[in-house]
């Protein structure tokens, strides 16, 4: 039986066990990302709203509009339990920061999984996430083999205590240490979630080092700012880039050559499977306690191909 059938059956078993409380009484699931406003979200949305709608579940969309406001955060979780929602997944803005809620809801006898970032709980369903850490060792490997000599390189890094965008720093510094030791890692700046400052962030990295030879930029306005500052110093081909997550800045920046390696989450299935889990345990069914997805190395050459822009305009793909 081929995956797409495995997936339909599954599914079809997910919907019947929960139909029989009907329309009316559907279930309700939350999804609390860290930021609204980000495309990687954007398209985890898309997603959720793919399962729900797959899946007959009602879906509450809830989040603060910045990763770095834990506080809004912890407002919107401590709602879902007064708005008595039947599960909750979230990808939490501060690993440390989110336990009390997130524990709240779960002695408030409401399941709870873990989307994209995690929190430091135990007694969650599922967690299911890129495999970060793998991620940030193919940045390093992949910046390593751009640059065949002694260089120095820098890693632009999102924000303390976001456990995703740490786990893929901390995979790139480990392997720059371990096996690229002709590589000196000579800044390591936060861009705190902000193009703007990450933009600030990448030029003063830059102007400080003028031999500069790499940047690893580990998120989405990471990435933006990075590019940004490249061009506005007419650095574009001098300074190798990689970058992570997607944007029509990405693209463009692939194709003109001021980035040289994209590495891309799929937001859709992360989204899709975090709802499915939930699904399947209101259902009575056990999902997968984790499921870690591989980032997609995506280049200049590979852009076009069917399969690469099917996960970066995932709306277009059948799912």
């Amino acid at each position: 039986m081929s995956r797409a059938a495995t997936r339909r059956r599954f599914n079809l078993a997910v919907v019947a066990a929960l139909a029989g409380c009907g329309r009316r009484n559907r279930k309700t699931i939350a999804v609390v990302p860290k930021a609204n406003a980000d495309l990687f979200f954007i398209t985890v949305r898309t997603g959720a709203e793919g399962a729900a709608r797959d899946l007959h579940v009602s879906l509450n969309w809830s989040g603060p509009d910045v990763e770095t406001d834990y506080s809004r955060q912890i407002e919107i979780v401590d709602s879902m339990i007064a708005r008595r929602v039947n599960a909750l997944a979230i990808s939490a803005t501060d690993d440390r920061a989110l336990v009390d809620p997130v524990e709240r809801v779960i002695r408030a006898g409401i399941p709870v999984t873990i989307f994209d970032s995690a929190v430091n709980i135990d007694n969650y369903v599922s967690l299911i996430a890129t495999d970060n850490h793998a991620a940030g060792c193919t940045a390093a490997r992949r910046l390593a083999a751009l640059l065949p000599g002694k260089s120095e390189i820098a890693m632009m890094m999102q924000k303390p205590g976001g456990v995703s965008t740490e786990l893929r720093e901390r995979g790139f510094e480990e392997t720059i240490r371990q096996e690229c030791p002709r590589l000196a890692i000579v800044a390591r700046q936060y861009g705190m979630g902000d193009r703007a400052r990450s933009m600030a962030v990448a030029e003063n990295i830059l102007a400080a080092h003028p031999g500069l030879a790499g940047i690893f930029a580990s998120s989405e306005a990471c990435s933006i700012g990075a590019i940004r500052a490249i061009r506005s110093r007419g650095l574009s081909g001098r300074v190798k880039l990689i970058t992570f997550d997607v944007s029509d800045i990405h693209v463009e920046a692939l194709r003109d050559g001021t980035a040289d390696v994209m590495l891309v989450q799929d937001a859709y299935r992360i989204g899709y499977q975090a709802v499915k889990s939930l699904a399947m345990k209101l259902a009575g069914q056990s999902p997968s306690r984790r499921l870690d997805i591989p980032a997609r190395v995506v280049t200049k050459a590979s852009l076009n191909l069917p399969d690469v822009q099917a996960l970066l305009k995932p709306a277009l793909a059948a799912k």
